[in-house]
């Protein structure tokens, strides 16, 4: 009968098993530290990932002309109103942290400068992508680079310069036009339409009595034929007043 002893071989099994659990703890180790470790932005603007459910939005505030250091002290970059709050740091940069996925208008709130909002579209993977607001036509995508460059569009005007009165605002008065214009036409109408034409005459007081179909009021057309008329020859024997011809009788 043969005797063998299993000993040594038992030993290197057990061996063998403690090293293949160690690696599969490192294994899993590793994993659930890079998902939740923090992944710092590389090139051409990848988001910075906080944990696998929160992301940092970045950007720029630009003022032309003015140093950063001159309005950053007062200005806020709010998100979704005030869901999420920014600062500013000297260089006129911003990064609001523990954003989750979504769709967010980004503004920057300023005493005195103006800025345009921006909305900020954060998938669940991280990908953003920037485009101008548009709330009548919400369809319309018009791209935006990121990290977002944001440029004052002017600064805000707080007062209304008031009116100053003018010879215009006299004139372009609706009572002032009211009373000139038809002046202006009685006194220029004589010079460009010929009056003495007989058949201009007539022409126009036939239109006349067409406007004045009530006969008792007053013959606009007899006024019209005065007014525009030069003076008309006395009439042959006319009615006037004035000593009858042939001698006076004495008493």
């Amino acid at each position: 009968m043969i005797m063998t002893s299993n000993g040594p071989a038992r030993a290197n099994i057990r061996k063998g098993n403690t090293v293949m659990l160690q690696w599969l703890i490192y294994i899993l180790l590793f994993g659930v530290s890079t998902c939740f470790s923090d992944v710092e932005p590389g090139p051409g603007g990848t988001p910075v990932q906080i944990n696998s459910d929160k992301f940092k939005i970045e950007g720029r505030a630009i003022v032309p002309g003015v140093k950063p250091q001159d309005w950053i002290s007062a200005a806020r970059v709010l998100v979704d109103g005030e869901e999420h709050v920014g600062f500013f740091r000297q260089d006129g940069s911003f990064a609001v942290s523990d954003v989750p996925s979504g769709s967010y208008v980004v503004e920057i709130v300023s005493p005195s400068y103006r800025f345009e909002p921006v909305r900020v579209d954060i998938t669940s993977i991280g990908k953003m992508r920037a485009r101008i607001v548009n709330y009548i036509k919400t369809f319309e995508v018009v791209r935006l680079p990121y990290p977002l460059q944001m440029r004052s569009t002017g600064k805000h005007a707080y007062f209304v310069r008031r009116e100053s009165w003018g010879w215009t605002d006299f004139l372009m008065n609706p009572v002032v036009i009211m009373m000139v214009l038809p002046l202006v036409i009685i006194l220029l109408l004589p010079k460009v339409v010929n009056t003495n034409d007989p058949e201009m005459r007539r022409e126009m007081e036939q239109s006349m009595n067409m406007l004045n179909p009530n006969h008792e009021l007053p013959d606009v057309s007899e006024f019209m034929t005065k007014l525009f008329s030069s003076k008309t020859p006395g009439k042959p024997g006319g009615g006037g007043r004035g000593p009858r011809g042939g001698p006076q009788r004495r008493k």
